[in-house]
């Protein structure tokens, strides 16, 4: 039997034909009635998370494994401010959250109630469709209620925020079936044929033509950039640029010397990162990709094999130099020991940056936003909708941060995290000038003395720790190897000056 308030069942039934069939629920009285009804819904699967703040990303890390829409739902009040960072990520990475929040009557707002709060438009403009239900009356506002959540569920590349008023008595689950509800389809824009020749007919007309994709990967070209300095000779005159974060400012700034960039994504997004924007195409930039490498193989062009030997350059050079322990030696051994075809989510600063010199796959990074909370989450999500094993690379401030991600009980052991602990931020430690002021380490990298060997305990985690390059290498090994029935943790404890040192080093060692 499902809710007896109706706004809440047409909420249901559309979220069943939109295709939506996986859910992450926050425990709360108000919205009992939308997580009863979810629960009760067969073609939906319900994921239990008690922090909000954790649950926003389990959901945002199941969209990525899915490449599907994932609803999360949490009770009224202060709960729904909980998720803004999850879903400020997701609109980066253009992933479809639907975040469903039950709330009080329109009427009990800023009336000093419990857990009231102003809703609709609580989360601004990281969502692209933000609607709030009407508790339907007659036909007209049925009707309306029924438009909104279908506005709300076409958008299918980025967040969206359904807010349900729902008045008492909460608990009354006397409807046998879900209402029969109308579907509004969406069909986007795509690149047609000819817009595709056209792209490839620009991109190799042009004298130095660069494409140029952003996360999931952009390996080494902060080292191109550092080596090539001023010399113009590489500067492209045309880039088309198919969307992502770019993980390095350097690679940033070079590109805005570029005469004009062409972007390709799936939004029709105006995204001027390199400020020359011209064009902005809306459509597939893997297909458009696919086509430019063709052309390359029929037709070689000057400009992209000059840029072609300056990276095989630097891959030789990555391959020459060998790190002394360190976080830098951690992920080298890592990447050269994991299987291209494994899972990987990559957590912000250090990790991300080495991930960046070693990686050679495709890797998964909250780069949208670019902050340290949500990592594990967002790895925990991924690891609970999908079998294979799925690798966490994160330092110490976002794991901790984030700890509660272990505290879960849909946590099984394809769960691997491999844990770079030196005992602070040490991507503050690069920071030009920052060195200077004697808050930087206790109050700006949030020095600290902790393990997370009690965390493991407490969730039933399997831990190991590391201290020398013999027992990081072991760990990896057991990292990548064994089969475990809970999570495991190897946690790699190393020095924060020696990890700058021989960061540091590497590019120091780079030339032409």
């Amino acid at each position: 039997m499902y809710s007896n308030k109706e706004n809440v069942n047409i909420l249901t039934a559309l979220l069943v034909a939109h295709g939506i069939r996986h859910a992450v629920v926050c425990p709360g009285s108000r919205n009992a009635p939308i997580v009863h009804n979810l629960n009760e819904c067969p073609d939906i699967k319900c994921y239990p998370v008690t922090d909000e703040r954790s649950a926003g990303f389990y959901a945002l890390g199941m969209t990525q494994a899915l490449n599907q829409p994932v609803a999360v739902c949490v009770t009224s009040g202060t709960a729904l401010l909980n998720l803004v960072p999850a879903v400020a990520e997701a609109y980066y990475q253009h992933r479809p959250l639907v975040v469903i929040s039950a709330d009080r009557p329109q009427s009990w707002i800023d009336q000093l109630d419990g857990q009231t709060l102003p809703q609709p438009d609580a989360l601004g403009r990281f969502v692209r469709k933000a609607v709030s239900l009407p508790e339907p009356q007659d036909e007209e506002t049925r009707w309306y209620c029924n438009r909104l959540v279908n506005e709300a569920l076409i958008e299918k590349h980025a967040p969206v925020h359904i807010n349900v008023p729902i008045t008492e008595p909460l608990f009354q689950f006397s409807v046998p079936e879900l209402p029969a509800e109308r579907k509004i389809d969406f069909t986007s824009a795509d690149a047609s044929n000819i817009t595709l020749t056209h792209i490839c007919r620009m991109f190799m007309q042009a004298k130095r033509p660069m494409l140029i994709a952003g996360q999931p990967m952009n390996p080494l070209m902060d080292e191109a950039v550092l080596m090539v300095q001023d010399d113009e000779s590489y500067v492209p005159d045309f880039v088309l640029y198919i969307g992502g974060s770019i993980v390095s400012k350097r690679m940033k700034r070079f590109l805005r010397k570029a005469k004009e960039t062409w972007v390709v994504n799936r939004e029709g997004e105006v995204t001027d990162t390199f400020m020359n924007l011209t064009h902005v195409i809306q459509g597939d930039g893997e297909v458009v990709a696919d086509m430019i490498r063709f052309n390359l193989e029929e037709m070689q062009h000057p400009f992209v094999q000059k840029w072609e030997a300056l990276l095989a350059k630097i891959r030789e050079q990555v391959v020459a130099y060998e790190p002394n322990y360190s976080q830098m030696a951690v992920v080298r051994y890592f990447e050269q020991k994991r299987s291209s075809q494994s899972q990987i989510q990559y957590a912000n600063s250090t990790a991300i940056r080495l991930a960046n010199i070693y990686s050679k796959t495709p890797v998964y990074c909250n780069r949208g936003v670019n902050g340290i909370e949500g990592s594990l989450s967002t790895a925990a999500g991924f690891s609970v909708v999908t079998d294979e094993k799925v690798f966490c690379v994160i330092g110490d401030l976002s794991f901790f941060y984030d700890q509660n991600a272990l505290w879960n009980q849909n946590l099984r052991g394809n769960l691997r995290i491999l844990l770079l602990n030196n005992g602070k931020g040490g991507i503050f430690n690069m920071l030009p000038g920052l060195n200077q002021s004697p808050a930087r380490d206790k109050l700006v990298a949030a020095e600290h003395n902790t393990s997370a060997e009690g965390i493991c305990r407490q969730n039933d985690i399997y831990y190991q720790q590391a201290t020398t390059m013999e027992e990081m290498q072991q760990g990896i090994d057991l990292l990548l190897s064994e089969e475990f029935s809970r999570p495991m943790v190897l946690e790699v404890m190393t020095d924060a000056a020696e990890d700058e040192r021989v960061y540091r080093a590497y590019f120091q060692s780079l030339s032409i």
